[in-house]
């Protein structure tokens, strides 16, 4: 859809919620909006991983409805596959407009109370160019990077006075607003502090004493940020440094200290986050994709079963255990030496097809899902890089997703991803929540489909060195 002006929409849909408000509580919260290009038929509003309303598309592709006895804090907003949280109040009303081909950069909120979403996305957006910031940072001197990221916050901190100026912010929101700038000057410093300890360890005696002082100030059961990216990026961030400080503390040269990859480093992380956390709905996703990590990434069955003990052991009490079990018998399938040639395949162009049958060169497979839109890009700039340099390999792209063929075949057409090397899992055995721990995973086999190496992950720093030494030993 051509949209000309979404100042003409929104101003449609501020008049039907002016009349709406004649019948109804002035403290029900008012939502409408357009989609562009939607993926699906409807958007859903949620709170808490509560659905709250499934709000439908019309032909033109608008959606309006409203919520009643709200209380102020987060909300998502869900246009599967994509999400974004917004911050609502008693009263508000949220048009919101969104263009699905860059969901996260486009989405604009307006209407009575629309600025406090407006600074709740930015900031979100902010953290996310934070990764080319640590890049740029990580190799300058702690004290060095510690001036950058006061400087950061300070910034930020001023916007927020100045908008509390402007627009006389109630408490809870001010608090909230606050507390989501320090969590993303807390996750830049343990960003940092990881890459330190991983690639720059001369500069871990120069790491002033204060460097970790928030550290206390971290509520790791902080209920009202559950659904928030920033807040989930930091505890993850947390536990990364914390089990690689471990190593470095107690003297541990052995490189399966320190991969977050490995089996015994994501075990560690697991204890850290069963001790740590006690809020089951911010710990448990936090526990299944540890131990879905750490069966992925297993090298034998050994490793598998070690995870899933320790899983049982630690008393998990989400409902995830049977998807592990299952996570663990097709892991077993992706060992070494297995063959899957026979795995079925859909094809960009409809067709479904075994993998033995796809090349007559050796094949690397990556995984991606649309649910995961900087991930998918990211990951196919570095395979068109990749391809350009072995030729001699087949790149093969896998997505993920349960069903969604049209959404998936319409991601690729548009993202200009090359059709004849897309292909779709024809039958998704495992739940979507887990699904996304297959995206840094890479199976290289031999045209058979016989495995050859399982454990590879898309961002190795080594991935080149790891490719060479697969063709090299085909040439042998």
């Amino acid at each position: 859809m051509n949209i000309k002006s979404p100042l003409i929409v929104f101003l449609a849909i501020l008049t039907f919620l002016s009349c709406k408000k004649e019948t109804n509580s002035l403290d029900d919260v008012y939502i409408g909006g357009q989609v562009v290009n939607p993926g699906s038929e409807y958007v859903i509003i949620s709170k808490n991983d509560k659905d709250l309303d499934t709000l439908y598309l019309n032909e033109n592709n608008r959606f309006s409805g409203s919520l009643k006895n709200i209380e102020p804090g987060l909300y998502v907003f869900r246009h599967p596959p994509e999400n974004q949280v917004m911050y609502l109040e008693p009263g508000d009303s949220a048009l919101i407009w969104v263009n699905t081909l860059a969901f996260d950069e486009s989405i604009n909120f307006s209407g009575k109370g629309a600025y406090k979403s407006n600074f709740i996305t930015n900031i979100y957006l902010l953290n996310q160019k934070n990764n080319d910031l640590i890049l740029s940072y990580y190799k300058v001197e702690p004290i060095e990077f510690a001036q950058k990221t006061d400087s950061i916050r300070e910034v930020r901190l001023q916007e927020l006075d100045q908008l509390n100026q402007k627009k006389d912010l109630s408490e809870e929101f001010y608090q909230l607003a606050k507390t989501s700038i320090d969590y993303e000057y807390y996750d830049l410093r343990e960003r940092y502090a990881l890459l330190i300890h991983k690639y720059q360890r001369e500069y871990i005696d120069k790491i002033p004493g204060d460097f970790h002082d928030y550290r206390e100030n971290i509520n790791f059961n902080d209920e009202q940020f559950q659904d928030y990216y920033v807040y989930l990026n930091l505890i993850d961030d947390y536990v990364r440094t914390i089990s690689v400080e471990y190593c470095n503390e107690n003297n541990i040269s052995r490189d399966s200290c320190s991969n977050l990859m490995s089996v015994e480093n994501i075990k560690r992380r697991i204890l850290i986050t069963d001790s740590l956390i006690q809020n089951k709905n911010i710990k448990n996703p936090f526990l299944e994709k540890l131990a879905a990590q750490g069966i992925i990434f297993s090298n034998n069955l050994e490793e598998i079963e070690s995870i899933l003990k320790l899983i049982e052991e630690i008393n998990y009490e989400g409902n995830a255990l049977p998807d592990l079990k299952q996570m663990a018998d097709i892991q077993g399938s992706l060992l070494p030496g297995n063959k899957i040639g026979e795995l079925k395949l859909v094809h960009t162009n409809g067709e479904t097809v075994q993998l033995k049958n796809i090349s007559k060169k050796p094949i690397i497979t990556f995984h991606w899902s649309i649910k995961e839109q900087v991930h998918h890009k990211l990951a196919h700039k570095l395979i068109t890089d990749l391809r350009f340099k072995y030729p001699e390999i087949n790149f093969i792209g896998v997505n993920v997703d349960k069903g969604q063929n049209e959404i998936w075949k319409r991601v690729t057409k548009n993202n200009s991803y090359e059709p004849e090397f897309e292909y779709k899992l024809d039958t998704v055995r495992v739940k979507e929540s887990l699904l996304k721990n297959y995206l840094n995973k890479m199976i290289f086999m031999n045209a058979s489909g016989e495995i050859i190496k399982g454990d590879v992950q898309l961002n190795a720093p080594d991935l080149e060195t790891i490719i060479l030494e697969f063709i090299s030993q085909r040439n042998r």
